[in-house]
């Protein structure tokens, strides 16, 4: 170790930039690199090969892949830095769109994209690209160009502390040449040279008590108490139980923050937002006090309506406060710490059991409807279905892996995560095509445990079929072999199809729309894998058993009606005029919408029975 406790001591004397570039990276807590090998970054890959058993490179088969993932292995605990590699010019472009997925979900993400040599930049060069502007605003953070191997050590260090300290992505660009040169891990004591630490740096833990007794006191006032909680919530899952019941509050989660509480509870009401619940809804509209942890859900029409509530949030980034709602205490802090301090200011304070009880009574209503529409005939099997039966097969430790679309309505509105489980989505980019980087990532991070990623058919087709040839490539190296594919096969972007109903009031446009029928429980078992076709209601019976008692990866192919209504939690009468505008404009779905639609808005909007 050198004096800076740093492995850059143990650098041989031959070493070069790009192993120095591991070394300090290492010392940061970088072991695991998601990637694409190519010519500009060559010198990189080499360093890891010399690296050994010391770094771990997982080759995807796309570079957005190595982005996502990169994001996800943070998100389920793989370390505190994800780090993707790329090479120049058209493996940076690719590498973007998962890198923006970890800038707005807020993961700490080291991006190393290789770059023309130095000796032929401005001259055209093939693959040449303008990688610092290209990078400008995903990593506007900091992103730098690497020149002289000097750099090395004051570059990384920064890159990964203000990934760290402000969650978010950084790059470094490595011109070719560059990286095979001879590293220089002590600059000179001279000018112009820096001598950078690679210790991380501490963060904001709790307010001042001044602030903490002011949320205190305005929480404390209230007899309709309710809790949103994000993403800044996870890892301080005690502390909102027990804030919760002190106030008598009911708690509503947004998509990120899923598993911060135990959704077998009464008084949660799960996910808020457009595919959220209608307890949820309900929570906010009759609230009178507001507790926001650690979520930025940018749905304000899911907020109590403006002046009913009084309300506090509390983030560790102070520039996020009152931004969806016009708090009256903003609390910078760590969740964990901030909301055990606000415990003791708020003292022994009589929870609201009135509010309780009617927060429990609409959500035990509101499981039953789904557990209905779940049970309900479609053609020729129902989604909600595979998601309410997947929901008491999950294993207590399973990490979940969830796409954009169709798959995360019915995520969010049948699976009752509970505490041990790990399970996360392309929160705010709602990118397709996450889930099966994500479910990579988890399975890495964790390969003793079991993964199930639930994907549309049209984010299976984007990169899923390609990356099923990285789960048949690593599987035989995990501990636990199951991992678990759902591909909800409808043939239709249904998502889509139901943003044009409700909001464009234009029928389902099958040019656009239309996805191709793929066999992909035969794609697997022609990469060695298993697949189940499941065509029929009767077959959802023991499927997840069987799936998660394989001796080796599952795809489940799954054909699904595409007609099944997915109705917001509050349905305005614009959305209701557009959709049936729609179905009057010949939908390609109308019979099959008019067939389940009926019984799934009597079943979903059933009035609450009051309490007495």
């Amino acid at each position: 170790m050198s004096a800076t406790g740093t492995p850059d001591g143990r650098l041989p004397k031959n070493a070069t930039v790009a192993d120095h570039i591991v070394a300090r990276l290492a010392a940061w807590g970088v072991h695991r690199y998601f990637g694409y090998p190519g010519d500009g970054i060559n010198g990189m890959t080499s360093a890891l090969q010399r690296a050994g058993d010391r770094v771990e490179f997982v080759q995807v088969r796309h570079e957005e892949t190595a982005g996502f993932a990169a994001s996800a292995h943070v998100k389920y605990g793989g370390g505190p830095l994800g780090c993707a590699l790329a090479t120049s010019g058209p493996g940076a472009i690719h590498l973007l769109n998962g890198l923006y997925d970890a800038k707005l979900d807020h993961q700490p993400v080291i991006a190393l994209v290789g770059n023309t040599a130095l000796t032929a930049e401005g001259g055209g060069y093939y693959q040449e690209v303008d990688l610092l502007a290209l990078y400008k605003d995903v990593a506007s953070d900091f992103l730098a160009q690497l020149d002289d191997p000097s750099q090395v050590r004051h570059l990384v260090d920064r890159a990964c502390r203000t990934a760290l300290s402000r969650r978010t992505v950084t790059a470094l660009v490595l011109p070719l040449d560059v990286q095979d040169e001879p590293a220089v891990p002590d600059p000179p004591h001279a000018h112009g040279y820096y001598h950078t630490s690679a210790v991380p740096s501490s963060t904001p833990t709790v307010p001042p008590e001044a602030e903490l007794r002011r949320a205190a006191e305005v929480l404390r006032g209230g007899d309709k108490v309710a809790m949103l909680v994000g993403q800044g919530a996870l890892g301080a899952e005690q502390e909102v139980r027990l804030i919760a019941d002190r106030l008598g509050a009911g708690v509503a989660t947004a998509l990120l923050g899923f598993t911060a509480v135990d959704h077998r509870e009464p008084w949660v009401t799960g996910a808020i937002g457009l595919l959220g619940t209608r307890p949820s809804w309900q929570l906010m509209q009759e609230c009178d006090r507001l507790l926001i942890v650690g979520s930025n859900m940018p749905y304000s029409e899911f907020y109590p309506p403006q002046g009913q509530a009084r309300a506090v949030q509390i983030d560790l980034d102070g520039t996020r406060m009152g931004l969806r709602y016009p708090t009256e205490v903003n609390l910078t802090g760590d969740a964990g710490p901030t909301l055990r301090a606000l415990l003791r200011e708020l003292g022994e304070c009589p929870a609201p059991t009135a509010w309780r009880a009617t927060i429990a009574d609409a959500t035990s209503g509101w499981r039953r409807a789904q557990a209905d529409l779940a049970g309900q005939p479609a053609d020729p099997v129902n989604p909600q279905l595979l998601f309410h039966t997947l929901n008491d097969a999950l294993p207590d430790d399973a990490m979940i892996a969830v796409d954009c679309g169709t798959a995360t309505a019915w995520y969010a509105r049948h699976l009752q995560v509970r505490p041990g489980m790990l399970a996360s989505l392309s929160g705010t980019l709602l990118s397709m095509g996450g889930a099966m980087p994500y479910a990579l990532a988890a399975k890495f991070a964790h390969p003793d445990r079991p993964v199930v990623a639930l994907i549309g058919d049209g984010a299976m087709q984007m990169n899923g079929v390609n990356e099923l040839i990285t789960v048949a490539k690593n599987w035989r190296h995990w501990a636990d072999p199951r991992f678990v594919v759902l591909v909800l096969n409808n043939r239709d972007l249904a998502f889509v199809s139901w943003e044009q109903r409700s909001t464009e009031g234009t029928p389902r446009y099958p040019a656009s729309q239309d996805v191709p029928d793929v066999a992909y429980h035969r794609w697997a078992e022609v990469l060695g894998l298993d697949g189940e076709l499941v065509d029929s209601p009767d077959q959802v019976a023991g499927l997840w058993r069987r799936a998660l008692t394989a001796d080796r990866p599952v795809v489940v192919n799954a054909m699904v009606d595409p007609a099944e209504l997915m109705l917001p939690p509050h349905f305005t009468l614009d959305q209701a005029r557009n959709t049936a505008a729609a179905l009057l404009r010949d939908d390609t779905d109308r019979a099959g919408i008019v067939r389940r639609g009926i019984p799934a808005t009597l079943a979903t909007y059933r009035p609450r029975r009051r309490n007495p």
